[in-house]
């Protein structure tokens, strides 16, 4: 059997190989969030992607304003771990759930993947990849965590046109005698929508453009072209 669902779940078995990143120091708690892939409408990607079909998504939320953590940022569903949950896997279901409105049921767990480090929560998270055997309806269940739940079609995301190198804003840089160069944050894709563009960097989009190589379904792109990120 071939497609994405086995070919994301051929990567679970075998994992994935993260950018080299300092741990987090102290005693980082440990998150989870839901990568989960999947048809979820009957919107095609405008980009026909060669490795992947047009009604591929992957879930995402819009994270509120308000939040100390990660404002406004793209992100996964998903959250802290809890005594109360087994593992990252329930972790990550009940907090898309509590995000999203989905049923998790419907959603298969395909594995989990390497922890990574993210300093500015002092969190280690752990990527829980799943595939939207049966999708429900999804919506932004609590607007004081998220702004918008949306589905991001994967072949817009591959799309070179999308893709950038994020940067950080010149006024939140440190001047450091003798070097210009401006520092960046990484990966970053863009996703349009009818009222703008989804702007995805940081974890999220690291997490994606890992995911995206590893499979073999990334296109080349122009990794000089920048975007700058809000901070």
């Amino acid at each position: 059997m071939t497609g994405p669902r086995a070919e994301l779940a051929a990567l679970a078995r075998r994992g994935v190989t993260w950018p080299a990143l300092p741990p987090v120091s102290g005693h980082p708690r440990p998150a989870a969030v839901l990568v989960l892939f999947g048809a979820l409408d009957d919107r095609p990607a405008r980009h026909e992607a060669p490795a992947v079909p047009t009604d591929l998504d992957v879930l995402l939320v819009g994270r509120a304003t308000s939040l100390a953590h990660h404002p406004g940022q793209v992100a996964f569903p998903g959250g802290r771990v809890d005594r109360d949950d087994a593992g990252p896997e329930a972790a990550a279901l009940r907090e898309a759930a509590e995000e999203t409105g989905l049923e998790p049921s419907g959603v298969e767990v395909l594995g989990t993947l390497a922890e990574l480090p993210v300093h500015v929560s002092n969190h280690v998270v752990v990527p829980v990849l799943a595939w939207w055997a049966t999708p429900s309806p999804v919506a932004v269940v609590d607007h004081g965590e998220s702004a918008t739940v949306f589905r991001a079609p994967v072949g817009d995301l591959l799309d070179p046109a999308n893709r950038r190198t994020a940067v950080i804003p010149d006024r939140a840089v440190v001047a450091v005698p003798g070097v210009r160069r401006r520092p960046t944050a990484g990966p970053a894709f863009l996703v349009p929508h009818p009222g703008g563009t989804h702007l995805v960097w940081g974890f999220t989009a690291l997490v994606l453009d890992r995911l995206f190589t590893e499979l073999g379904w990334a296109e080349p792109w122009d990794a000089a072209r920048t975007v700058e990120v809000p901070l």
